[in-house]
């Protein structure tokens, strides 16, 4: 029997005779651990604490506070809800149950439909199933057996899975209690680990397999933390996300709206355009500033285009595409690039014309299957705040720091100082041989530590033709967004065949830099509704200021104070209507307003107005000069700054 070393997370190693468990190890390093101990994490890979550790590994002992823990409890729930479902309802079948972020679910085949109130009962048989505290037990079945098991009782769905797993897969099932479902696992010792800390959620729809060729599944969605005080923090945060909810909030602020007659595709309103172009207005100049160009490209291009480039082969499903009557096939861009390096390959560049950056606010249009579509923040038909830096190898990582520090600025401006970077290498589908890869990882690698950012990997999310960095900034109730994103690409120039003029006379390939802030201007918009609750900066605000009457003796008044504001460049509006002015406050308070300023008969006599602002409760009496001056500097974007 060989000895097997084991290296702990401090660098200390621990020496055993023989094979240990996950179990084993934990009670040699002590009693407390072995008690708090859930599951194994050996060279990377979380494992049952029953799994025997044979060979010198690295390994973890995963606890309650561990980062992997939350999935381990999620998946466990939804075995416990998939138990509690058939103890309640007979003859449902289970389908498919993972972990998801922030949860789980459970797809299940019944003919009657759940209810509100089922999910009640059956959160109440889970609480009697975590009580019970049955063990997870893992065990290897022949592949037929299982087949006829699952088949035999009368679960045709999980049959189908076993049947379908390739030939050299192992069959594992684990049980607590009675009750048994196919799994990978790895899962926790017993159900009692689970704790309390989860709720189920809502109901939902889903293919069997995802195809809607396929039978229609119920979903039964829900959440799970590591303690009840981690649940109420969640279920908190969900209530607000609701009431921030950017559908809702578009429709109450008159923004936009959707109607199935163009699918995906927003109808911007008056006040909605007004926030998109100030949006549109400030990023503009933020790159002009930056020494960015701005073009525009055609939004149908010949299916040949998108074949050189590559996108016809790795992105064809996502496009839209038209045939004309010479036969020719033409696809709406869902992207800029390919456009890009058409302008870029006109005349002859030199080196000296380098970094060239080429921006464009370009219209897109993507088909995303209608059940994905979700408000402004997946659409259709969106446009990009796009860009393409076109530089040497040399210039990477210069051009890289800068726009991190632009990026950065820009987000601190709309409101976010929080930003996560993760960097995102080569997918399994991609373009391009793998040393041109290696290049692209290492010059991309060597740019972001250059940076000075903090990064996290995320592998294999890389775009086809070129690793990327992901931002993703933090909102004011703790979600995550990606918005930003900077790729470096050596396979598009080639493939497009662009070229420079280089000191040596002779023509060199440029590298192209794919770079995105707001990402989308549809989908940032959403983000910073949901963000600001409506409440947007002032500078940001479609309407800034209302001027409101107390009685109709103002009314004249009141037109000269909104034609001073417009003088001035804030976008105000006037209500003169014959109401009640806590009426218009209340009204102009749900539209998020974030000025008003009133005026009646005292206003009048003394030249002033009364500021009121949005959330607050007292008012301020200005000389109407000053009110403008005060609203004017708090209106100015940053961009002019």
């Amino acid at each position: 029997m060989s000895n097997v070393a084991i290296t702990l997370p401090d660098g200390s190693v621990k020496q055993f005779d023989g094979p240990v468990t996950g179990a084993e190890l934990a009670a040699d390093i002590g009693p407390g651990l072995a008690k708090a101990a859930l599951a194994v994490k050996i060279d990377g890979e979380v494992l049952d604490l029953s799994y025997r550790i044979t060979a010198d590994s690295t390994v973890e002992i995963i606890t309650r506070k561990s980062d992997d823990a939350l999935d381990l409890i999620r998946h466990d729930a939804a075995h416990i809800m998939a138990e509690a479902v058939q103890a309640l309802y007979p003859g449902t079948q289970v389908t498919i149950g993972p972990s998801i972020e922030n949860g789980f679910y459970y797809d299940f085949a019944r003919d009657e439909p759940f209810t509100p109130d089922d999910l009640e009962k059956i959160e109440a048989k889970m609480l009697e199933i975590v009580k019970r505290d049955d063990a997870f037990v893992r065990e290897e079945w022949p592949r037929d057996d299982a087949v006829r098991h699952f088949t035999d009782i009368g679960e045709k769905y999980k049959a189908q899975l076993i049947h379908d797993l390739p030939a050299d897969e192992t069959i594992s099932i684990y049980r607590q209690g009675e009750w048994m479902d196919l799994c990978r696992g790895p899962h926790l010792p017993s159900t009692s680990h689970v704790g309390k800390g989860f709720k189920l959620l809502k109901l939902a729809g889903a293919y069997w397999r995802g195809d809607s060729n396929n039978e229609m599944l119920q979903r039964i969605y829900g959440t799970a933390w590591r303690d009840e005080k981690e649940l109420k923090a969640h279920l908190t945060m969900l209530e607000e996300a609701e009431k921030r909810d950017h559908r809702r909030l578009g429709r109450e602020m008159e923004l936009f709206h959707f109607q199935e007659e163009a699918v995906g595709s927003v109808f911007w309103h008056p006040k909605g355009w007004t926030l998109y172009r100030t949006l549109e207005t400030y990023i503009r100049k933020r790159l002009e500033q930056a020494d960015y160009v701005e073009v525009k490209t055609p939004q149908l291009i010949d299916r040949g285009l998108w074949e050189a480039s590559g996108h016809w082969e790795k992105f064809r499903e996502h496009m839209f595409t038209a045939e004309t009557e010479d036969d020719r096939v033409f696809a709406l861009k869902p992207m800029n690039c390919p456009g890009h390096v058409q302008i870029f390959r006109q005349g002859t560049t030199s080196y000296r014309d380098l970094p060239m950056r080429m921006a464009e606010f370009g219209s897109c249009h993507r088909y995303e299957p209608s059940g994905a579509l979700h408000g402004l923040m997946r659409v259709r038909a969106f446009t990009q705040d796009d860009a393409h830096i076109f530089c040497t190898e040399d210039q990477i990582t210069a051009e890289t720091e800068a726009f991190c520090e632009l990026l950065l600025s820009v987000y601190k401006d709309c409101g976010f100082e929080s930003v996560v970077v993760k960097f995102a290498d080569r997918p399994e589908t991609r373009a391009g041989e793998d040393a041109v890869w290696d290049r692209a990882e290492a010059a991309l690698t060597e740019a972001v530590e250059a940076s000075g950012l903090d990064y996290t990997l995320n592998p294999g999310e890389g775009a086809f033709y070129g690793p990327k960095l992901e931002f993703v900034l933090r909102d004011a109730i703790g979600r995550d967004w990606q918005c930003g994103t900077l790729q470096v690409d050596f396979v598009l120039p080639e493939r497009l065949d662009a070229g420079y003029i280089a000191e040596d006379g002779a023509k060199h390939r440029p590298v192209m830099l794919h770079r995105a802030i707001l990402g989308s201007f549809e989908r940032f918009i959403g983000i910073l509704i949901e963000n600001y609750a409506g409440r947007m900066p002032m500078w940001m605000a479609p309407v800034q200021a209302v001027v409101a009457t107390i009685t109709s003796d103002a009314d004249a008044y009141a037109v000269e104070v909104r034609n001073a504001l417009d003088a001035a460049g804030i976008r105000a509006e006037l209500d003169v209507r014959n109401e009640k002015i806590n009426y218009k406050v209340r009204q102009h308070s749900l539209a998020k307003v974030p000025a008003m300023l009133v005026v009646g008969q005292r206003e009048i006599e003394d030249r002033k107005v009364a500021l009121r602002r949005l959330g607050g409760k007292d008012q301020e009496f200005l000389a109407l000069d000053e009110a403008v001056a005060r609203l004017v500097n708090e209106s100015r974007s940053p961009a002019d700054m």
